[in-house]
């Protein structure tokens, strides 16, 4: 509670009103992933409440936090876009892959429990990596559109083409900043798996065949393609409406 209200404080202060609603909307989204957790324990359809949640998660990340306007508009569609093509990877990943559900590292300690759960852990899969994309996809997403809308702002003679090049500057730059943070937090949560096969004495043929490990690894550069596409596609779609929209 002391952190939570730290926290609070440093965002009123630094954020004013915005840091607020980003410290709601943390509360918000919290509520929506627990929600679809517990309607999924109750056997509902994983992948249904997932796409559900990814909207709910946008809406509140983009419409809430920085209020319904033709930016946030535009990063809402291209996160959907983004959501949909990486949900069609992902698919064919897990159904290629076969890492779903539980390592034979983890089987002793859950020999207790039963796994006759009722749940295809094929869609827990896709679920999870859906749900770790969403906040880097749609804060990418923002960041292009609203850099994007200042630029043709202060310069609405802009050509779509060039729009767009401007756009896609402006991602490269935070592309290397996303693929760093996704990986330090792969290496950050996962560190003590890590030094867990060194004390097995795993080899390193035995370390990129275990399902842990590989689960993990392609969970972040699935996420790490979404990061990617959403760039492009935020870039199109916001220089496209942007000279629709001067145009008429």
């Amino acid at each position: 509670m002391g952190l939570a209200i730290i926290l609070f404080v440093l965002m009123r202060i630094i954020g004013g009103e915005k840091g607020t609603k980003s410290f709601i909307a943390l509360f918000l989204n919290f509520v929506i992933v627990f929600m679809m957790m517990l309607l999924t324990v109750y056997e509902k359809d994983p992948i249904f409440l997932t796409f559900i949640a990814c909207i709910l998660v946008s809406c509140v990340n983009l419409f809430y936090i920085n209020e319904v306007n033709l930016k946030t508009k535009t990063a809402f569609v291209a996160t959907l876009m983004t959501v949909f093509i990486l949900f069609i990877l992902v698919y064919g990943l897990m159904e290629f892959a076969k890492i779903q559900g539980f390592g034979e590292e983890e089987v002793e300690e859950l020999s207790t429990f039963s796994f006759y759960i009722g749940i295809d852990f094929i869609k827990v899969g896709i679920s999870t990596i859906l749900l770790g994309m969403i906040g880097a996809v749609t804060d990418t997403a923002i960041s292009i559109a609203s850099a994007m809308n200042e630029i043709y702002f202060h310069n609405p003679l802009l050509t779509k083409k060039n729009l767009f090049k401007s756009g896609m500057t402006v991602g490269k730059d935070i592309l290397g900043t996303t693929t760093n943070t996704l990986f330090f937090a792969f290496v950050g949560g996962y560190l003590a798996l890590i030094l867990w096969f060194k004390d097995i004495y795993y080899s390193f043929e035995t370390i990129i065949n275990s399902k842990v490990f590989m689960a993990e690894v392609l969970s972040v550069l699935c996420i790490g393609i979404g990061a990617i596409l959403i760039i492009p596609i935020t870039a199109w779609l916001t220089s496209m409406i942007l000279t629709k929209v001067e145009k008429t």
